[in-house]
């Protein structure tokens, strides 16, 4: 494609900062998804939620890796979720042709207040990590979960890496580190199998999207580092930041859009 020098740097700041957010609490797509709608207006919506798929999943693999080499990974927890997730993504994205994704929009914003006054009123949540499950019931929790916010992110989309790493922390007493390490492996999960819907259909600008993984990668490689640099508080912190953010803008794009 030809784009000007603008329009490159706007899509390379905009992966950077996504990808940095994204590494350590998830929701880089509040960045980077507005950010290439606005670029280029006039295109299929579905070719560039494909184009930042790609840049998304390179960014959120190398976060993940970086964890696993600094930091214990919860493997019979993260891989079924992943699996799950996988295969519930692509029902998602089949659903949407049966359920349209404006029914999910009103709700989120409300799901997205709870998150963020619960994490706000538990102080030491996401502080230790003391799983609460383990063997059959781990391996069933973990699949319910996968399947679920992966058919959610297939569905509709917005704030799953928030989401898992909310569920992760909540629901299987993880600290916000060993759970956001988690998140990202689904996430992985979750935005393979979108790229491979969307690359299939050919709604994928292979050219666009690799540059941007540059500098999505960049950003979560820096992101991820200082995650684990300072620990679980400045995760907890960056999270309720994230999600007042996804909470603002779900309740634009619900009500006054």
């Amino acid at each position: 494609m030809d784009l000007s020098s603008t329009q490159w740097l706007m899509l390379a700041c905009a992966a950077f900062m996504a990808g940095y957010i994204d590494s350590i609490v998830g929701g880089g797509g509040l960045i980077q998804v507005p950010a290439i709608f606005s670029i280029f207006p006039r295109e299929a919506p579905a070719t560039l939620l494909g184009t930042s798929k790609l840049a998304g999943i390179i960014g959120t693999g190398s976060a993940a890796w970086r964890y696993a080499r600094s930091t214990r990974v919860p493997w019979r927890t993260a891989l079924p979720a992943a699996c799950a997730a996988f295969f519930c993504a692509f029902w998602g994205a089949w659903s949407v042709t049966r359920i349209p994704p404006e029914t999910v929009r009103p709700i989120l914003p409300f799901v997205l207040m709870a998150v963020f006054v619960y994490t706000l009123a538990k102080k030491d949540l996401g502080s230790v990590h003391a799983p609460k499950f383990d063997g059959r019931r781990e391996l069933f929790m973990a699949l319910l979960m996968g399947g679920a916010i992966g058919f959610y992110d297939g569905l509709f989309g917005p704030g799953t890496g928030s989401f898992l790493l909310f569920m992760f922390v909540r629901f299987f007493g993880f600290d916000f580190l060993s759970g956001s390490v988690s998140a990202k492996i689904v996430n992985v999960a979750c935005n393979a199998a979108a790229l491979l819907w969307f690359g299939a259909d050919g709604h994928v600008w292979w050219a666009v999207g690799a540059v941007m993984a540059v500098f999505n990668l960049a950003g979560s490689q820096i992101g991820s580092r200082m995650a684990l640099k300072h620990g679980t508080g400045f995760v907890r912190r960056l999270f309720l930041v994230v999600v007042s953010a996804l909470i603002v803008k779900s309740m634009y794009d619900a009500f006054f859009r």
